[in-house]
């Protein structure tokens, strides 16, 4: 582990040694020869700790302001998810396959001072989204998808289970029996068939419903693993999806887009060994809570979606434009993050989706 350690700290200064040229100009940058960035390394997190309170957050442009680290570690979080959209590595990406734009979001990333003591201060879990997996809206069929999942997988040092197969997805438990969280983190990306494309409809998207049988969202080989991993006993599961799993109001990107996919989770996630469900979600550069007692998982779930950290796209009518009757608060679109405190003697959640100078926007609890 020390060797590991030591090994990525090189590869780091390496990487951080060349940002100032990165920026100057890509070109200068011989980039297949380049050594891939790679972030500081993160706290560790005990399998024995007992969380009782986590932060996540989606959306980061790198190149934007990063005053939200400091609001966050403010807010005292004993883990950290980055769950999509991390960097923005698709912007102005000129379509070359050494991913030259990626390679410099990270490295644009990897050299700023607040990310970094956040990173020191706590444990990180991360999943990709479309803008730092590919271009927007992609899929499965990214034709450069080993280089990217490459990429990320070297700058957020992926365990070694994740970076022995294709894809990215992974799940951590702690805590002892009674108090053990299981935080699963999914792949919406990596295996994902192309989605439904249809009339646009003004600030609710394009994408129909895909009902093809054959069509999937995560893919053979991660479907078993995610049934496995709910046969494992836990006593409350974190599950996080990039994209919205409930909410069935908009045509943008969501579960809903692959509806037979999404009442397959809903079923798994019934079957499950004991515990309590929360689902977690990003995306939208909109903050929201929901809840919903789907047929198919049969028992109320809610789900808690925070986006941007820095990219909001702030829409006073928000709410009034997507009405959902799974909705329990209005949306935000001011930049965002969410904590989620867990109170195990009353066996209950709050959600509380706060500002980037920490005020509350919503919050809300619920029961496990």
């Amino acid at each position: 582990m020390r060797n590991l350690m030591i090994a990525r700290s090189i590869i780091a200064a390496a990487a951080l040694s060349g940002a100032a040229a990165c920026v100057s100009g890509l070109q200068e940058i011989d980039w297949a020869n380049e050594p891939l960035t790679v972030a500081v390394d993160d706290a560790e997190l005990g399998e024995d700790t007992v969380i009782t309170r986590f932060a996540f957050g989606s959306c980061n442009k790198e190149t934007a302001s990063q005053d939200i680290w400091s609001t966050i570690a403010g807010t005292d979080p004993q883990l950290f998810m980055m769950i999509g959209d991390n960097v923005y590595g698709d912007s102005d990406w000129p379509g070359d396959a050494q991913l030259s734009t990626f390679r410099q979001s990270y490295r644009t990333q990897a050299a700023d001072p607040g990310f970094n003591a956040l990173r020191r201060q706590v444990p990180w879990l991360v999943t990709w989204d479309d803008h730092d997996y590919g271009p927007n809206d992609s899929g499965g069929d990214f034709e450069y998808k080993r280089l990217s999942e490459q990429l990320f997988e070297t700058f957020w040092g992926s365990p070694a289970d994740v970076r022995s197969r294709p894809g990215i997805y992974h799940s951590v438990t702690v805590g002892p029996a009674g108090k053990r969280v299981q935080f699963i983190m999914l792949d919406t990306r990596y295996f994902r068939d192309d989605l439904l494309a249809g009339e646009f409809v003004e600030n609710l998207g394009k994408y129909e419903p895909n009902t093809d049988p054959g069509a999937s969202m995560l893919g053979a080989a991660q479907w078993q693993w995610l049934q496995d991993e709910l046969a494992e006993p836990a006593d409350l599961r974190v599950v996080v999806s990039s994209i919205q799993v409930l909410t069935e109001a908009h045509r943008w990107e969501s579960w809903s887009r692959l509806p037979l996919e999404r009442a397959k989770l809903l079923r798994m996630l019934g079957a499950r060994n004991g515990g309590g469900i929360v689902l977690l979600s990003g995306d939208r550069h909109q903050g929201a809570i929901y809840k919903d007692t789907p047929a198919e998982l049969g028992e109320e779930v809610w789900e808690f979606t925070s986006s941007s950290l820095n990219l909001a796209f702030v829409s006073p009518d928000a709410s009034t434009r997507e009405p959902d009757p799974r909705r329990v608060t209005p949306m935000v679109s001011e930049e965002n993050f969410g904590v989620v405190d867990i109170d195990w003697a009353k066996r209950q959640v709050t959600f509380d989706l706060l500002s980037d100078k920490g005020v509350t926007f919503e919050k809300r609890t619920a029961r496990f």
